[in-house]
């Protein structure tokens, strides 16, 4: 994951998740009904499950919502109200699940 996260976003280290949308780019209207491809570091997200105390299921299903959200448009990094905005998406989302 490390070396992805390198390559991909220029940032040194590990990260629990990358998402990669397939709808950017010069051939980015082949398969519009695909969003991407959402990668999870499973030894992340079990790290970051126990030090939260919630089960290695809830925190994938955080990390894919997280991802998935990222393919259709939502960037935390923006702005604090994109981070509170992507944020509640994900409670909401997550709700649905449970």
């Amino acid at each position: 994951m490390s070396s992805l996260n390198k390559r991909y976003r220029n940032r040194r280290g590990s990260t629990n998740v990358l998402a990669f949308s397939m709808r950017e780019g010069e051939f980015g209207d082949i398969s519009p009904e695909l969003l991407g491809d959402v990668i999870i570091s499973l030894p992340t997200a079990q790290r970051e499950a126990e030090e939260a105390g919630i089960s290695l299921d809830n925190m994938i299903s955080r990390l894919l919502i997280h991802g998935i959200l990222h393919l259709v448009g939502f960037e935390h990094d923006r702005s604090e109200d994109a981070a509170r905005e992507m944020e509640e998406r994900s409670f909401e989302l997550l709700a649905i699940l449970d």
